[in-house]
């Protein structure tokens, strides 16, 4: 297997859990003091990075915790698919919130910015690595050629190519582990702590849970589907 290292002041990331602290808009823990304490909780417990959305939430979050923050800024458009991160205004802002890695959509689906331009101005123009959020093997290929710093299978199941496919994505994340000379962070349908050691078996660099840790309202849903109350 290939020894693929994070960028400098993200090593840290390497073989660990980061935790995805997101909140639906219409939730009340959509609130920037409640998104930082589920990320310090996190990390105190030992969590080696956080996920987080928006400028407002990262620096909240960026007061109560000193490890990696991947940021992003999802933005819903009527015109573009693509909603993580799109622009580069948007990175540019999650950045001066304080967030150490930049997420952006890297799926090959229309978007409003050029893909090669969005990289090369958040790395040279702000400083900061770019995790390219993939839903296919083409597309971490195509971000890899335009010199992401690493790849994430964030979006497999939820795009028009993969839509019919429910994450994890064992045999995306087995293929690209072979192939991508950066590193490969597992993210999208960990569901319990088995799985995220079977994504470090498959040779993942990282891993990332969201909803099963952080997801309240969506786990409540979940439960009462179970249990035949909605």
């Amino acid at each position: 297997m290939m020894n693929k290292s994070f960028p400098p002041g993200l090593e840290s990331l390497a073989g660990g859990l980061v935790v995805s602290c997101q909140a639906p808009s219409d939730s009340p823990l959509h609130n920037p003091m409640v998104i930082a304490a589920m990320a310090q909780a996190a990390v105190i417990q030992g969590a080696v990075g956080v996920r987080i959305d928006s400028p407002a939430h990262v620096a909240a979050v960026r007061n109560l915790v000193s490890v990696p923050i991947i940021g992003l800024w999802k933005q819903v458009s009527p015109d573009y698919p693509v909603y993580i991160t799109p622009r580069f205004d948007q990175a540019e802002a999650v950045a001066l919130a304080g967030a150490d890695i930049i997420a952006i959509d890297a799926t090959q689906r229309p978007r409003p910015e050029d893909l090669g331009y969005l990289i090369t101005q958040i790395q040279d123009v702000l400083g900061k690595p770019v995790m390219a959020d993939i839903d296919t093997e083409e597309a971490a290929q195509i971000a890899a050629d335009l010199g992401v710093d690493c790849v994430g299978t964030t979006l497999f199941g939820y795009t028009e190519l993969t839509g019919q496919e429910k994450p994890p994505a064992w045999d995306l994340l087995t293929k690209l582990v072979k192939t991508m000379t950066i590193p490969v962070i597992c993210e999208g349908g960990i569901s319990s702590p088995t799985m995220a050691r079977q994504a470090l078996d498959l040779g993942a660099n990282c891993v990332v849970v969201g909803t099963d840790i952080t997801g309240i309202d969506l786990k409540v849903q979940a439960y009462l589907r179970a249990m035949c109350l909605t």
